[in-house]
């Protein structure tokens, strides 16, 4: 076993983010095409054949897919046997410099209040820890158009069979703005806060991946709104729904709904010495 290294930390940071930003997943394109070809309304095949130029295009030139290049969200898999000697939050952060700089990424970070630019790299880093010796890396890059179209309620439990049209009243709400085709996440109990993550973390699962029924209903449901793509109209709202499930507190039931928009960016690296 050998020890792993800043720079290679710094690295996979870099390539991970240039990956997500140019690169749209295999499954999420091949989503894209699906419904290319279920599409009855014109309009709404034409701008799915833009996005899918759009998506062509940003691979072929190596350039960010959206002006939006979002907040980076990391999911850190490290081994409990993994030799490391530095701060990994801080290569992690120093590897989103190198990706702002050398892609480039837009400069997003600003004070909350001031709304002035506060000179730092915005990144959420969830650590857990693993068997092996390796450390996993996934990042999810989440535009503003999506992530502002998140929703969070607390519910009673007595209020299950609420969960469903709170997701699609949040959908309804968000209209075009999270630019769709879109992918639901939802995040059905653990905390207030532990809710979205679950919400955030269900986006990284694949569209190629088994739905459950409750998914598949949510999906036929949402699909039904008539949204269609970037709210124009049609029958392709949303690509997917991906529910995760957390055990909660007796006397609660937290439901979070975080929606993605169709640029799904997405990527994971293994880093070992």
């Amino acid at each position: 076993m050998s020890e792993i290294t800043r720079k290679q930390v710094i690295n996979a940071v870099f390539q991970l983010l240039r990956q997500a930003e140019t690169e749209l997943p295999k499954d999420v394109l091949s989503a894209l095409k699906s419904a290319l070809k279920t599409e009855r309304n014109s309009i709404a095949r034409t701008q799915l054949r833009q996005v899918m130029e759009n998506a062509y295009l940003a691979k072929r030139h190596c350039i960010p897919m959206c002006q939006d290049t979002g907040t980076p969200v990391f999911f850190v898999e490290l081994g409990y046997d993994a030799e490391i000697d530095f701060d990994l939050m801080a290569a992690i952060q120093d590897g989103i410099v190198k990706a702002t700089n050398e892609i480039p990424l837009r400069h997003n970070a600003v004070h909350p209040i001031t709304r002035e630019p506060s000179g730092k790299e915005l990144m959420d880093v969830n650590l857990s820890l693993v068997k092996g010796d390796k450390i996993k890396i996934t990042v999810a890059t989440k535009g503003s158009g999506s992530e502002n179209m998140s929703a969070l309620r607390m519910f009673k439990p007595s209020e299950v069979k609420n969960i469903k049209r709170f997701v699609l009243e949040t959908v309804k709400n968000a209209g075009g703005r999270p630019c769709p085709p879109i992918i639901v996440g939802v995040g059905i109990g653990g905390t207030f806060d532990g809710a979205a993550k679950l919400a955030k973390k269900a986006l990284l699962r694949g569209l190629d991946q088994p739905r459950d029924t409750f998914e598949r209903d949510l999906l036929d449901a949402i699909n039904s709104l008539g949204l269609g793509p970037m709210g124009l109209g049609g029958n392709t709202t949303a690509m997917a729904v991906n529910v995760e499930y957390g055990d909660c507190h007796t006397a609660s039931l937290p439901v979070a709904v975080n929606i993605q928009c169709w640029a799904a960016r997405r990527a994971m690296i293994t880093v070992e010495g």
